[in-house]
């Protein structure tokens, strides 16, 4: 049994007030930190880059996944790696070979993910599922907040899962987008052991409250795989 990791979504904290939002995640005792990058092709809206990788690096030790959704991820991996990322996100859509930036990101010591969009199949990953060592699956479509869990995401958990165990792969299986202490459960439950959580973690005034809460909830079916 694994156990189920919480990774804080930098994009729903008040970054005028960074040094203390990264202080409340800490304490809320995440696991890791998640930094979405956006570059208004890719997705609508343009948001964090180089700068705030940077400087959130300075401020914790946490893990750091850098979600790059971007059109040309293989362009900008060694900027994000030299920033501080320690596990680098990028989409199966985006315009590049995925085999190929899976190969220069790990060339480069880093970690990394492969992440897909709602409306594709989790299929079109296996072949790069030996080699990552994340599937990100988007619960809402990517690029925009407060968007509700689109359920139909957990069926793709399922698939991936049954793939990891019947190849006795390694890889984490993480859900991002609109995960609160009522979806965490089915996520789990799916096979995922890690969830990507913003609201929930930097609205509350108790943040460690809500990240127990979350934990409690995915305790209660038992972590994923």
């Amino acid at each position: 049994m694994r156990t189920v990791r919480l990774a804080a979504s930098l994009l729903a904290a008040n970054l005028g007030q960074l040094e203390h939002e990264v202080k409340r995640a800490e304490e809320a005792q995440v696991d890791s930190i998640h930094i979405d990058v956006m570059d208004g092709h890719f997705v609508p809206y343009f948001a964090l880059g180089t700068d705030i990788v940077q400087a959130v690096r300075k401020l914790t030790r946490l893990p750091l996944e850098v979600h790059l959704m971007i059109q040309q991820p293989d362009r900008y991996a060694r900027a994000f790696i030299e920033a501080g990322a320690d596990l680098l996100i990028v989409h199966l859509e985006a315009y590049h070979d995925p085999k190929r930036t899976v190969s220069i990101i790990q060339d480069m010591g880093c970690r990394c993910a492969i992440a897909i969009n709602p409306m594709t199949l989790v299929e079109n990953t296996f072949p790069l599922l030996k080699k990552v060592d994340q599937l990100l699956c988007m619960s809402v479509n990517p690029g925009f907040m407060g968007q509700p869990f689109i359920i139909e995401v957990l069926e793709k958990v399922r698939v991936a899962r049954a793939y990891r165990d019947k190849n006795h792969l390694q890889f984490d299986i993480s859900i991002d987008g609109g995960v609160t202490d009522e979806t965490v459960g089915p996520c789990v439950t799916a096979g995922a052991n890690q969830v990507v959580v913003g609201g929930p973690i930097f609205t509350p005034k108790d943040a460690a409250q809500a990240t127990h809460l979350l934990r409690a909830r995915a305790n209660e079916v038992g972590a994923g795989g």
